[in-house]
């Protein structure tokens, strides 16, 4: 075999028409590496004489040539599937951002009531959260900013430190990813929310009983007002928070702490304001999930219940998270001096010259 590889080498490797090539081997590339395999092979037990060396140089040669293949293909599959489009990029950066938040959340608010508590509690499912919005940011952060929240684009587009015409894609990457993220936790979770029904109530879905899972509802005390301002005050922490961490001119917290801090910050907001109505401070992680619920079978009572409750977690996030902005940029970031940058480069300059003089 290794002697007709060396002829067909010999005869059609090196002479064979240029046009001809594809038309006769479509697969001309890995046709001429199999054949120059051969032809080493051959060369190489002439030299030798000996079989059991052949066959491990023709293994070695196999493998290193298999690999540089494999690694070729990648790199063309890979070029191919790049894409240029920011637009794009920054769409499936809040999607899978927003997916991990929501998914996380959710999960261990599932965890917690399907288990009736005993592999989980509320201290828990903040910590969820939490973790949630560390790994969101961790995973996005270098593409989109991982923004993860409508009620933060709007507020950053509205003071102008994110562009408007980038708003629309951010948010449908947004609540894309909070409507997958519920997906998939109803997929994993869909036979214990059924066996604990069938435990608690009547075998079918309740919203008192397992739609909180997904979306926010209010606590027995809690009035449509009452839940209002809980979430405008709840996403205004979490936007001065935001904006402390992020502004160069406070803290200076290094770029790879900044997905921890904003994960705390989740886990405070939840641990002082999350008994009200479970701190949603975000549209796309409870109207998302909402929508799953109307779609998996709670029915129309999801939007419906507690006087139409649905649009308090989403109009309440957008007010407070544009006050939680104003008020930073008030209280703290317009009253940083203007030149400071500017005067630290002037007495950089100024000892560098004066360094130069004495020299």
């Amino acid at each position: 075999m290794r002697h007709i590889m060396f002829i067909l080498w010999n005869h059609y490797g090196f002479s064979l028409r240029p046009d001809l090539r594809p038309i006769l081997f479509p697969n001309y590339p890995l046709f001429c590496d199999c054949l120059a395999l051969g032809r080493a092979a051959f060369s190489y037990k002439r030299s030798t004489g000996s079989e059991d060396t052949e066959n491990k140089y023709l293994s070695s040669l196999i493998t290193n040539t298999t690999s540089k293949n494999i690694f070729q293909m990648d790199k063309k599959i890979k070029s191919k599937l790049r894409v240029s489009s920011p637009i794009f990029r920054e769409f499936v950066a809040e999607c899978l951002g927003t997916f991990f938040l929501v998914m996380i959340g959710d999960a261990s608010v599932a965890q917690s009531v399907l288990s009736k508590e005993e592999k989980g509690d509320f201290f828990s499912i903040n910590w969820g959260f939490g973790m949630g919005a560390m790994l969101a940011v961790l995973i996005c952060g270098g593409v989109s900013g991982a923004h993860l929240n409508p009620a933060v684009t709007l507020a950053m587009a509205i003071v102008g430190k994110h562009p408007w015409k980038k708003v629309l894609h951010y948010m449908a990457g947004q609540y894309l990813g909070g409507f997958l993220a519920a997906a998939v936790v109803l997929g994993v979770y869909s036979e214990g929310i059924y066996y604990y029904e069938d435990q608690v109530g009547n075998g079918t879905l309740n919203i008192g009983n397992t739609a909180g899972i997904f979306a926010t509802y209010p606590y027995l005390w809690t009035t449509t007002l009452g839940g209002f301002v809980d979430q405008i005050v709840g996403t205004m922490v979490l936007l001065i928070a935001i904006c402390a961490i992020t502004d160069e001119k406070n803290m200076q917290i290094s770029k790879p702490l900044i997905p921890l801090y904003v994960g705390f910050t989740f886990v405070a907001i939840g641990v002082a304001f999350g008994a009200n109505c479970g701190y949603a401070i975000n549209p796309a992680r409870d109207l998302s999930p909402r929508i799953i619920t109307l779609i998996a079978g709670w029915g129309s009572a999801t939007f419906t219940v507690n006087d139409y409750w649905f649009w308090v977690p989403i109009v309440g996030p957008h007010v407070g998270a544009i006050l939680g902005v104003f008020i930073y940029i008030l209280c703290i970031e317009m009253h940083w001096p203007e030149d400071d940058k500017s005067e630290s480069l002037a007495k950089s300059k100024v000892e560098e010259q004066t360094i130069d003089i004495d020299s």
